[in-house]
């Protein structure tokens, strides 16, 4: 019972986050506040989505494991696919498909450098080896999606805890190069490690079609607990002083207020939320692609998208996407079209395939640069999920007032 009434407190509390924070809000509306000054040789800047790409983390998908088919991975994938993770997990995903996609994100990394963009590596690693902590077992997964455990802030790196116990030692593969920004002056904070015992997750979490997962995410009802933080990086998106999250299978409350009291009073965190049976980050639901620009999942309504109108962001539905029916997507869904890299605010990177996606950038006078990530979509990532920017050329800016 107590469990429930403090879980109750914090859902109640974060939904009147602005109204509890407005003496925050104060403070960090204004443009003239000073902030903490960016070391001038320092790599490590980014404050948003669009300013121009001058340096990035790409993944890798060599080695890449099923994940074990554990209750909070159930929670997060579709139906169809819990066989492959039931015979699969802890085993390395189909050679031929792994091949592909690790070509294919080669070819990416050679069309970014030829942007001008510089481009870091995480290092590969074994994620079939088996691990024990005092509350759980598990192997590896990847290091394919930086966005997912990495959130760049102004100069700070901040690692994500994660919330799937196959990505609890993902930050091994990126350690080398966080160490290298640190020594450059970059700050680097890694979040509170949850345990990832058994009580961080509802072990019986009811969900046996889309109609239950609508259900329970309508409720508020997720696979993760309150029994402590946790966050993935990927459920946060930032525009300046204001980063936009949502309470999904892998952000928890507790995660989000962690968040929020870490960038407060330079930053303001806001809860958003969308009509998804399954959310598990932000960026193929929510992507900020310009100042005041946004494409919102025509499929995953915002709730409160009246707020960012009013506010006059121009909010954009892009189309359909044409990804067939029969291409495995193991980890997400056909939306990654809309999960496009910003290289500035007039160039989008997008996949070579999604002809209709091309045609409404080139509508809004943006360039697209086609790249086929087909087969690297399947281990759940577009271009945004297989990058985290390190550096873009701009300014703390509030874009949300």
């Amino acid at each position: 019972k107590l469990g429930r009434v403090f879980t109750g407190w914090v859902q109640r509390s974060f939904w009147s986050t602005q109204a509890a924070t407005a003496s925050q809000n104060t403070c960090a509306a204004d443009d003239n506040k000073a902030t903490s000054p960016v070391p001038k040789d320092c790599p490590v800047c980014s404050y948003n989505e669009w300013d121009p790409l001058e340096e990035v983390i790409v993944g890798r998908a060599e080695n890449a494991c099923v994940p074990p088919f554990s209750v909070e991975v159930k929670a997060n994938t579709y139906e169809k696919y819990w066989g492959f993770y039931q015979k699969f997990g802890g085993q390395s995903f189909p050679k031929d498909h792994l091949k592909k996609a690790i070509a294919e994100i080669e070819e990416m990394c050679n069309i970014l450098k030829r942007e001008g963009v510089i481009v870091k590596r995480p290092d590969p690693i074994d994620w079939s080896v088996k691990y024990k902590t005092p509350d759980f077992e598990s192997t590896g997964m990847y290091a394919a999606m930086p966005r997912d455990i990495l959130l760049v802030v102004g100069n700070e790196i901040i690692e994500a805890p994660m919330a799937w116990r196959a990505r609890f030692f993902e930050y091994r593969a990126y350690r080398r190069i966080i160490k290298d920004y640190f020594n450059c002056g970059a700050k680097w904070t890694t979040a509170p490690k949850p345990t990832m015992a058994d009580e961080l997750y509802d072990q019986d979490y009811p969900i046996c079609s889309v109609e239950d997962r609508h259900k329970l995410a309508a409720q508020g009802k997720f696979v993760t607990t309150e029994f402590e933080p946790c966050f993935d990086a990927a459920d946060f998106i930032r525009a300046g002083r204001d980063i936009f999250v949502q309470r999904s299978q892998v952000t928890n409350y507790m995660g989000i207020e962690w968040m929020r009291r870490h960038l407060a009073p330079d930053y303001r965190v806001h809860i958003i939320s969308f009509k998804d049976p399954n959310p598990m980050h932000i960026d193929a639901t929510f992507n900020i692609i310009g100042p005041d620009l946004v494409l919102s999942n025509p499929d995953r309504p915002c709730h409160q998208i009246e707020l960012f109108k009013k506010a006059g962001w121009t909010v954009i539905r892009p189309p359909v996407p044409l990804i067939p029916d029969d291409h495995p997507l193991w980890m997400s869904s056909k939306w990654l079209s809309m999960n496009v890299l910003m290289l500035d605010e007039k160039r989008a990177m997008v996949d070579a395939n999604e002809t209709s996606i091309q045609k409404m950038f080139e509508n809004l006078g943006i360039s697209t640069i086609k790249v086929n990530i087909r087969h690297a979509n399947s281990l759940g990532g577009g271009f945004h999920c297989w990058t985290c920017d390190i550096r873009r050329r701009g300014t703390l800016q509030s874009y949300f007032d």
